[in-house]
Protein backbone atom coordinates (compact mmCIF):
# COMPACT_ATOMS: atom_id res chain seq x y z
CA UNK A 1 0.00 0.00 0.00
CA UNK A 2 1.12 3.50 -0.93
CA UNK A 3 -0.17 7.00 0.26
CA UNK A 4 -1.65 7.33 -3.39
CA UNK A 5 -3.50 3.77 -2.64
CA UNK A 6 -7.06 4.43 -1.61
CA UNK A 7 -7.44 8.19 -3.13
CA UNK A 8 -9.84 8.92 -6.04
CA UNK A 9 -9.87 12.35 -7.21
CA UNK A 10 -7.07 14.84 -7.51
CA UNK A 11 -8.42 17.10 -4.82
CA UNK A 12 -7.06 14.52 -2.29
CA UNK A 13 -4.15 14.62 -3.69
CA UNK A 14 -3.92 17.99 -3.30
CA UNK A 15 -5.02 17.80 0.30
CA UNK A 16 -1.82 15.39 1.10
CA UNK A 17 0.53 18.60 0.89
CA UNK A 18 -0.17 19.59 4.34
CA UNK A 19 -0.08 16.24 5.78
CA UNK A 20 3.26 15.06 4.55
CA UNK A 21 6.53 15.39 6.65
CA UNK A 22 8.60 18.03 6.91
CA UNK A 23 12.95 18.06 6.87
CA UNK A 24 14.05 18.17 10.76
CA UNK A 25 15.16 21.63 11.46
CA UNK A 26 17.53 20.03 14.81
CA UNK A 27 19.31 17.60 12.50
CA UNK A 28 19.80 20.24 9.99
CA UNK A 29 20.94 22.51 12.64
CA UNK A 30 23.26 19.58 13.94
CA UNK A 31 24.25 18.90 10.32
CA UNK A 32 25.49 22.46 10.32
CA UNK A 33 27.46 22.39 13.24
CA UNK A 34 29.16 19.24 12.59
CA UNK A 35 29.90 21.03 8.92
CA UNK A 36 31.38 24.03 11.10
CA UNK A 37 33.47 21.87 13.30
CA UNK A 38 35.50 19.98 10.47
CA UNK A 39 38.75 20.93 9.61
CA UNK A 40 37.92 23.21 6.73
CA UNK A 41 37.22 26.76 6.56
CA UNK A 42 33.69 27.66 7.19
CA UNK A 43 31.53 27.65 4.12
CA UNK A 44 35.03 26.15 2.43
CA UNK A 45 33.40 23.02 0.87
CA UNK A 46 30.09 25.58 -0.74
CA UNK A 47 27.18 23.55 -1.75
CA UNK A 48 28.70 20.03 -0.54
CA UNK A 49 27.60 21.37 2.98
CA UNK A 50 24.35 22.61 1.86
CA UNK A 51 23.74 18.98 0.17
CA UNK A 52 24.58 17.29 3.83
CA UNK A 53 21.96 19.29 5.59
CA UNK A 54 19.89 18.75 3.38
CA UNK A 55 19.90 14.81 3.28
CA UNK A 56 20.50 15.22 7.31
CA UNK A 57 17.16 16.98 7.68
CA UNK A 58 15.27 14.75 5.76
CA UNK A 59 16.86 11.58 7.19
CA UNK A 60 16.90 12.94 10.84
CA UNK A 61 19.78 12.52 11.45
CA UNK A 62 23.18 14.31 12.24
CA UNK A 63 25.51 11.58 9.61
CA UNK A 64 22.98 11.24 7.29
CA UNK A 65 24.05 8.64 4.22
CA UNK A 66 22.87 7.98 0.70
CA UNK A 67 21.47 4.10 1.53
CA UNK A 68 20.26 2.12 -1.56
CA UNK A 69 20.30 4.51 -4.39
CA UNK A 70 17.36 3.43 -6.66
CA UNK A 71 16.72 4.94 -9.70
CA UNK A 72 13.46 4.93 -11.76
CA UNK A 73 13.03 5.73 -15.46
CA UNK A 74 9.33 5.95 -16.07
CA UNK A 75 8.27 5.65 -20.06
CA UNK A 76 5.45 6.66 -21.72
CA UNK A 77 3.96 7.39 -25.16
CA UNK A 78 1.86 10.85 -26.36
CA UNK A 79 -0.70 11.27 -28.81
CA UNK A 80 0.46 14.51 -29.97
CA UNK A 81 3.06 12.94 -31.62
CA UNK A 82 -0.15 12.71 -34.19
CA UNK A 83 0.86 16.47 -34.95
CA UNK A 84 4.84 15.80 -36.20
CA UNK A 85 6.05 17.33 -33.09
CA UNK A 86 8.68 14.90 -33.28
CA UNK A 87 10.86 13.30 -35.91
CA UNK A 88 11.26 10.05 -34.83
CA UNK A 89 8.08 7.41 -34.41
CA UNK A 90 7.20 6.34 -31.04
CA UNK A 91 8.03 2.84 -31.54
CA UNK A 92 11.40 4.42 -30.64
CA UNK A 93 10.33 4.55 -26.59
CA UNK A 94 9.48 0.66 -26.00
CA UNK A 95 12.99 0.26 -28.49
CA UNK A 96 14.96 1.67 -25.70
CA UNK A 97 12.79 0.38 -23.16
CA UNK A 98 14.54 -2.43 -24.27
CA UNK A 99 17.57 -0.91 -23.94
CA UNK A 100 17.72 -0.16 -20.76
CA UNK A 101 16.75 -3.33 -20.01
CA UNK A 102 19.21 -4.84 -21.67
CA UNK A 103 21.78 -2.44 -20.34
CA UNK A 104 23.17 -0.86 -22.94
CA UNK A 105 21.68 3.04 -22.54
CA UNK A 106 23.91 5.91 -20.89
CA UNK A 107 21.59 5.58 -17.76
CA UNK A 108 22.69 2.26 -17.22
CA UNK A 109 26.51 3.16 -16.99
CA UNK A 110 25.67 6.23 -15.07
CA UNK A 111 23.71 4.19 -12.47
CA UNK A 112 26.89 1.40 -11.92
CA UNK A 113 29.92 4.73 -11.88
CA UNK A 114 27.38 6.07 -9.20
CA UNK A 115 26.57 2.84 -7.43
CA UNK A 116 22.33 2.85 -8.11
CA UNK A 117 19.97 0.19 -8.87
CA UNK A 118 18.39 0.78 -11.97
CA UNK A 119 14.71 -0.05 -12.42
CA UNK A 120 12.52 0.89 -15.53
CA UNK A 121 8.73 1.22 -15.86
CA UNK A 122 7.29 1.11 -19.17
CA UNK A 123 3.46 2.31 -18.79
CA UNK A 124 0.85 1.40 -21.40
CA UNK A 125 3.04 2.30 -24.62
CA UNK A 126 0.91 0.49 -26.75
CA UNK A 127 -1.74 3.37 -25.56
CA UNK A 128 -0.79 6.60 -26.15
CA UNK A 129 -2.21 9.25 -24.09
CA UNK A 130 -4.80 11.56 -26.23
CA UNK A 131 -3.81 14.28 -28.63
CA UNK A 132 -3.90 17.58 -25.77
CA UNK A 133 -4.19 20.36 -28.70
CA UNK A 134 -7.84 18.50 -29.65
CA UNK A 135 -8.59 17.15 -25.84
CA UNK A 136 -7.62 16.36 -22.28
CA UNK A 137 -4.58 14.38 -22.49
CA UNK A 138 -6.25 11.60 -19.77
CA UNK A 139 -8.82 11.52 -17.76
CA UNK A 140 -8.63 12.20 -14.11
CA UNK A 141 -8.84 8.51 -13.49
CA UNK A 142 -5.75 7.68 -15.72
CA UNK A 143 -3.47 9.88 -14.11
CA UNK A 144 -4.56 8.50 -10.91
CA UNK A 145 -3.39 5.47 -12.21
CA UNK A 146 -0.30 6.52 -13.48
CA UNK A 147 0.73 8.15 -10.10
CA UNK A 148 -0.06 5.26 -8.03
CA UNK A 149 1.99 3.05 -10.52
CA UNK A 150 4.69 5.60 -9.83
CA UNK A 151 4.37 5.47 -6.24
CA UNK A 152 4.44 1.76 -6.15
CA UNK A 153 7.77 1.89 -8.01
CA UNK A 154 9.42 2.87 -5.00
CA UNK A 155 11.12 -0.27 -3.13
CA UNK A 156 11.19 -0.20 0.59
CA UNK A 157 14.71 -0.52 0.81
CA UNK A 158 15.18 2.81 -1.06
CA UNK A 159 16.82 5.21 0.43
CA UNK A 160 17.64 8.08 -1.59
CA UNK A 161 15.17 8.21 -5.66
CA UNK A 162 16.59 8.88 -8.74
CA UNK A 163 14.03 9.72 -11.12
CA UNK A 164 14.24 9.99 -15.30
CA UNK A 165 12.01 9.79 -18.31
CA UNK A 166 11.72 8.37 -21.91
CA UNK A 167 9.26 8.97 -24.28
CA UNK A 168 8.87 10.24 -27.88
CA UNK A 169 7.05 13.14 -27.72
CA UNK A 170 7.28 14.54 -24.53
CA UNK A 171 9.95 17.47 -24.21
CA UNK A 172 6.77 19.01 -26.21
CA UNK A 173 4.42 18.03 -23.23
CA UNK A 174 7.38 19.15 -20.79
CA UNK A 175 7.10 22.73 -22.67
CA UNK A 176 3.32 22.45 -22.21
CA UNK A 177 3.07 21.89 -18.60
CA UNK A 178 5.60 24.53 -18.08
CA UNK A 179 3.81 26.93 -19.88
CA UNK A 180 1.00 26.29 -18.55
CA UNK A 181 2.29 26.51 -14.86
CA UNK A 182 4.85 29.42 -14.93
CA UNK A 183 2.91 31.20 -18.42
CA UNK A 184 4.87 33.18 -21.05
CA UNK A 185 4.67 32.66 -24.63
CA UNK A 186 5.08 28.50 -25.85
CA UNK A 187 8.36 29.56 -27.70
CA UNK A 188 9.88 30.33 -24.47
CA UNK A 189 9.90 26.87 -23.42
CA UNK A 190 10.12 24.96 -26.39
CA UNK A 191 13.80 23.31 -26.92
CA UNK A 192 15.21 20.93 -29.65
CA UNK A 193 13.91 17.51 -27.92
CA UNK A 194 15.40 14.62 -30.10
CA UNK A 195 16.70 16.98 -32.73
CA UNK A 196 13.99 19.05 -33.68
CA UNK A 197 14.86 21.78 -36.10
CA UNK A 198 13.48 25.71 -36.39
CA UNK A 199 10.86 24.45 -38.07
CA UNK A 200 9.85 21.64 -35.86
CA UNK A 201 10.14 24.21 -32.58
CA UNK A 202 7.84 26.27 -33.96
CA UNK A 203 5.36 23.57 -34.57
CA UNK A 204 5.43 22.44 -31.17
CA UNK A 205 5.25 26.23 -30.18
CA UNK A 206 1.52 26.44 -31.71
CA UNK A 207 0.50 22.95 -30.49
CA UNK A 208 1.27 24.36 -27.49
CA UNK A 209 -0.50 27.42 -27.88
CA UNK A 210 -3.65 25.27 -29.46
CA UNK A 211 -3.61 23.38 -26.30
CA UNK A 212 -3.51 26.22 -23.68
CA UNK A 213 -6.39 27.87 -25.46
CA UNK A 214 -8.56 24.66 -24.48
CA UNK A 215 -6.96 23.94 -21.73
CA UNK A 216 -7.09 27.70 -20.33
CA UNK A 217 -8.73 26.68 -16.76
CA UNK A 218 -6.62 24.26 -15.77
CA UNK A 219 -4.41 24.52 -12.67
CA UNK A 220 -2.16 22.14 -10.20
CA UNK A 221 -2.81 18.33 -11.03
CA UNK A 222 -5.37 19.45 -13.53
CA UNK A 223 -2.33 20.04 -15.65
CA UNK A 224 -1.45 16.04 -16.02
CA UNK A 225 -5.26 15.61 -17.46
CA UNK A 226 -5.08 18.28 -19.76
CA UNK A 227 -1.12 17.81 -20.99
CA UNK A 228 -0.05 14.41 -19.84
CA UNK A 229 1.73 12.09 -20.11
CA UNK A 230 1.44 8.62 -18.22
CA UNK A 231 5.47 8.88 -17.44
CA UNK A 232 4.97 12.87 -16.00
CA UNK A 233 1.99 11.76 -13.59
CA UNK A 234 4.29 8.17 -12.69
CA UNK A 235 6.90 10.99 -11.70
CA UNK A 236 4.71 12.96 -9.22
CA UNK A 237 3.03 10.33 -7.63
CA UNK A 238 6.67 8.85 -7.44
CA UNK A 239 7.56 12.23 -5.76
CA UNK A 240 4.88 12.45 -3.21
CA UNK A 241 5.27 8.59 -1.68
CA UNK A 242 9.51 9.62 -1.40
CA UNK A 243 8.04 13.03 0.70
CA UNK A 244 5.62 10.42 2.59
CA UNK A 245 8.97 8.24 3.38
CA UNK A 246 10.56 10.94 4.16
CA UNK A 247 13.43 9.70 1.07
CA UNK A 248 15.29 12.74 -0.64
CA UNK A 249 14.83 12.87 -4.04
CA UNK A 250 17.21 14.17 -7.49
CA UNK A 251 15.19 15.06 -10.07
CA UNK A 252 16.76 15.04 -13.72
CA UNK A 253 16.57 17.59 -16.33
CA UNK A 254 13.89 19.64 -17.96
CA UNK A 255 11.18 17.35 -18.94
CA UNK A 256 11.77 15.88 -15.24
CA UNK A 257 11.71 18.85 -13.43
CA UNK A 258 8.68 19.92 -15.86
CA UNK A 259 6.74 16.39 -14.95
CA UNK A 260 6.76 18.38 -11.52
CA UNK A 261 5.22 21.33 -12.46
CA UNK A 262 1.93 20.29 -11.66
CA UNK A 263 2.59 19.30 -8.27
CA UNK A 264 4.24 22.96 -7.66
CA UNK A 265 1.57 24.51 -8.99
CA UNK A 266 -0.51 22.70 -6.73
CA UNK A 267 1.81 23.34 -3.82
CA UNK A 268 5.44 24.45 -4.40
CA UNK A 269 6.34 22.64 -0.74
CA UNK A 270 5.58 19.49 -2.82
CA UNK A 271 9.00 19.66 -3.92
CA UNK A 272 10.77 20.49 -0.62
CA UNK A 273 12.95 16.74 -0.62
CA UNK A 274 13.84 17.38 -4.16
CA UNK A 275 16.95 18.72 -6.11
CA UNK A 276 17.34 19.27 -9.60
CA UNK A 277 20.29 16.99 -10.84
CA UNK A 278 21.84 19.22 -13.55
CA UNK A 279 20.22 21.94 -15.18
CA UNK A 280 19.73 20.73 -18.89
CA UNK A 281 21.15 22.73 -22.32
CA UNK A 282 16.93 22.89 -22.78
CA UNK A 283 16.48 26.46 -22.96
CA UNK A 284 13.74 26.31 -21.09
CA UNK A 285 15.02 24.12 -17.82
CA UNK A 286 17.26 27.81 -16.87
CA UNK A 287 13.96 29.69 -16.95
CA UNK A 288 11.71 26.64 -15.18
CA UNK A 289 14.82 26.51 -12.22
CA UNK A 290 14.42 29.98 -11.53
CA UNK A 291 10.65 29.95 -11.17
CA UNK A 292 11.42 26.85 -9.04
CA UNK A 293 13.79 28.47 -6.89
CA UNK A 294 15.95 25.54 -7.23
CA UNK A 295 19.27 25.28 -7.84
CA UNK A 296 21.05 22.25 -9.82
CA UNK A 297 23.80 20.30 -8.69
CA UNK A 298 25.40 20.00 -12.22
CA UNK A 299 25.50 22.30 -15.67
CA UNK A 300 27.21 19.73 -18.26
CA UNK A 301 25.13 20.44 -21.34
CA UNK A 302 23.30 17.67 -21.38
CA UNK A 303 19.92 16.99 -22.84
CA UNK A 304 19.74 13.57 -22.41
CA UNK A 305 17.08 12.61 -19.93
CA UNK A 306 16.77 8.41 -18.93
CA UNK A 307 17.74 10.45 -15.35
CA UNK A 308 21.34 10.56 -16.56
CA UNK A 309 22.24 14.02 -15.01
CA UNK A 310 20.41 12.91 -12.03
CA UNK A 311 22.65 9.73 -11.79
CA UNK A 312 25.77 12.16 -11.81
CA UNK A 313 24.80 14.22 -8.81
CA UNK A 314 24.54 11.21 -7.14
CA UNK A 315 28.31 10.71 -7.08
CA UNK A 316 28.37 14.29 -5.91
CA UNK A 317 25.85 13.83 -3.19
CA UNK A 318 28.09 10.53 -1.93
CA UNK A 319 31.46 12.81 -1.92
CA UNK A 320 29.19 15.85 0.16
CA UNK A 321 28.70 12.84 2.95
CA UNK A 322 31.75 11.24 2.42
CA UNK A 323 33.29 14.40 3.29
CA UNK A 324 30.61 14.89 6.16
CA UNK A 325 31.03 12.39 8.03
CA UNK A 326 34.47 11.22 7.38
CA UNK A 327 36.38 14.23 8.22
CA UNK A 328 38.11 14.85 11.43
CA UNK A 329 36.57 17.75 13.73
CA UNK A 330 39.51 20.54 14.85
CA UNK A 331 39.27 19.07 18.35
CA UNK A 332 39.95 15.32 16.88
CA UNK A 333 42.80 15.84 14.28
CA UNK A 334 44.09 18.48 17.56
CA UNK A 335 44.39 21.27 14.84
CA UNK A 336 44.36 25.06 15.52
CA UNK A 337 41.25 27.33 14.99
CA UNK A 338 38.36 25.29 15.35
Amino acid sequence: MTLLSDLTTLAEVEALAATLPDADADAIAAARARQDSLTKPPKALGRLEDLACFMAGWQRSERPSVGQAQAIVFAGNHGICAKGVNPFPQEVTAQMVANFEHGGAAINQLCRASGADLEVVALDLDRPTADFSEGRAMTEAEVLEAMARGAAAIPPSAGTLILGEMGIGNSTVAAALACAAFGGDAADWVGRGTGSDAEGKALKARVIEQGRQMHADATGLALLCAYGGREQAAICGAVIEARARRIPVILDGYICTAAVAPLFAADPAFLDHCIVGHQSAEPGHARLLDAMGKTPVLTLDMALGEGSGAALALSVLRAALECHNGMATFAEAQVSGG
